[in-house]
């Protein structure tokens, strides 16, 4: 039987973004509950790059094993090729997009001419942006909602015992750490449409556009350690997160709230819980309910997208360079030839 095969960016091993090959994939056929997508543009984001390198900031125990090859990737923009059967709600030629199989490691695989997706994980295209906008958008404006605003879904946290909380942003104070990156400048308009006094924190050159966005306020931290000039915060929304998260425990007011996007390596704890102080994190899932519900907002400008640069899908090694060095406004995203 011939296999049909398409092109992909897959890896033979873990390692540097020297690992990731552009080559012949087979192409996916959809399953029951899936619609097949001819993909148009990839959204990049940091767990391409985790699990390209084997999440080797994970505890042994923790890291993934999958087998090779794989394709990366979870976001996608582009148009509905073929659908299941079972599936209601989309046609051939549908404009869709989605953050595909999120979290499971090793099954999204998006960096390719085609992938298959399910139908709960899908939803239209905002219409008013292009298929570069779109595909930029689903993991870093999903993870800004669902630590912000509305939880999504159900699934454990194995990040921590309790179930993440959003909480209220009319009228609070909100500082936003990372704030020109991909969940960053999300997290920002998020925040303002919810009614919040937005603080954004991001080196000097990214000032004017996270003002447009609708920064209250800005602090250079190449200037100034944010630590050191804010303070009575309601929420701090740290897009880094990681070891140094726990400065911001001094700007916050007592009864306020930490939320590290990447919450690994925090060890205040104690120091939070003695200042009255919720620090939660979430990770975060795929959601086509949730994707429609951002249609509306991207397709007016509520919310905008923030393209920091692109590549053609072959040159996949290229963006992650990119990336890897750092100071990203918005986001990298791949192109195909579609």
């Amino acid at each position: 039987m011939l296999i049909e095969t398409m092109k992909a960016v897959r890896i033979h091993a873990f390692g540097g973004p020297e690992v990731l090959v552009y080559e012949d994939a087979p192409k996916p056929e959809p399953k029951p509950g899936e619609v097949l997508v001819r993909v148009h543009a990839v959204g990049i984001n940091p767990p391409d790059w985790y699990l390209r390198d084997g999440y080797r900031a994970l505890p042994p125990e923790w890291r993934p094993q999958v087998p090779f090859p794989i394709i990366l990737g979870t976001d996608i923009s582009g148009v509905v090729e073929a659908v299941a059967g079972d599936v209601t709600g989309f046609s051939v030629g549908d404009a869709v997009y989605s953050m595909v199989r999120f979290f499971s490691v090793g099954e999204s695989k998006a960096y390719a001419d085609y992938v298959s997706v399910p139908a709960a994980e899908l939803a239209l295209k905002p219409k008013g942006i292009d298929h570069l906008h779109a595909a930029a958008a689903p993991m870093s404006l999903l993870t800004a909602w669902q630590f912000m605003v509305e939880l999504g879904h159900d699934e454990a946290n194995p990040l921590q015992p309790h179930r993440h909380a959003p909480v209220p942003l009319e009228g609070r104070t909100v500082l936003v750490n990372g704030a020109a990156g991909g969940v960053g400048h999300f997290a920002v308009q998020v925040a303002k449409l919810k009614g919040a006094h937005v603080v954004a924190v991001a080196s000097g050159r990214h000032e004017p556009m996270l003002r447009e966005l609708g920064a209250d306020e800005f602090i250079d931290y190449t200037k100034t350690p944010p630590e050191d000039v804010a303070d009575d915060v309601d929420l701090v929304v740290d897009a880094l997160g990681g070891p140094t998260t726990g400065r911001f425990l001094s700007v916050l007011k007592r009864g306020g709230a930490l939320f590290p996007v990447y919450p690994l390596g925090f060890s205040g704890a104690e120091e939070a819980e003695k200042l009255g102080i919720t620090v939660s994190a979430t990770q975060v899932r795929s959601s086509g309910a949730q994707l429609a519900e951002f249609a509306p907002l991207l397709n007016d400008g509520t919310i905008r997208v923030v393209i920091d640069s692109t590549y053609p899908l072959a040159e996949a090694r290229a963006a992650h360079e990119r990336a890897a060095r750092g100071h990203i406004q918005g986001k990298i995203v791949l192109t195909t030839g579609a």
